[in-house]
């Protein structure tokens, strides 16, 4: 991805943040058959404060990948969505798309089958405590059978970054009632492309740099 001055994230608790809220990710290595992406759920290490995750790929996954042998790169897509010229009031312009990306590179360590089983009872956790009745892994009608089975058909990996490439483009260079213009937009229930994650990621990164501008 290439990278922009002023559209670089490199706050870390804000990539942590955009990581957490957004954590299907792609994988992606450079295998010597070519290049090979699958797409899995991954989640920031919760005994680290630096950008390390935790995750699994099914076998075998693993071996196409060759997972701990080689550096893969990891993809978490934000907010995105379009933007058209026609929210820029009557000056020249043109469509684009604002945009969250965060890019991970490194080799992932493999995991132990028992740091495997608590990644894997971590993810169903995370998403299965939204349900109005969740079903956890350790509970029945799963046994510790069907368990250490599931264990036994995923590889566990832990990723710590070597390099980082992080980018927030949210109309960051366009003037403040511009900015405004197209949160509105975004934010209209009628709207062909409106999406309230967008706006939302907007407003906050363009509160942090009035912030920024005010304190100078």
């Amino acid at each position: 991805m290439r990278q922009n001055p002023s559209f670089a994230m490199t706050d870390v608790p804000e990539i942590r943040r955009i990581i957490d809220e957004h954590p299907w990710a792609t994988l992606v290595s450079h295998t010597d058959e070519g290049l090979v992406a699958s797409h899995y759920a991954v989640l920031l290490d919760r005994d680290r404060d630096d950008l390390t995750v935790v995750g699994h790929v099914g076998r075998p996954d693993d071996a196409i990948h060759g997972l701990g042998d080689r550096e893969v790169l990891l993809i978490f897509q934000g907010p995105h969505g379009y933007i058209s010229p026609g929210w820029y009031g009557d000056a020249p312009s043109v469509p684009t798309w604002n945009f969250v990306s965060v890019h991970l590179s490194g080799t992932p360590e493999i995991l132990t089958p028992e740091e495997n089983l608590q990644v894997l009872d971590r993810l169903v956790d995370r998403f299965e405590s939204r349900m109005p009745h969740p079903r956890r892994m350790w509970e029945l009608p799963n046994d510790e059978t069907f368990v250490r089975g599931l264990e036994r058909g995923t590889v566990g990996f832990r990723l710590t970054p070597n390099r980082v490439v992080a980018k927030r483009k949210l109309s960051q260079n366009k003037p403040d009632a511009v900015v405004d213009t197209i949160i509105r937009e975004l934010s209209a229930g009628s709207g062909p492309y409106t999406d309230p994650r967008l706006p939302a990621e907007m407003q906050r990164a363009h509160d942090r740099l009035r912030a920024a501008r005010e304190k100078r």
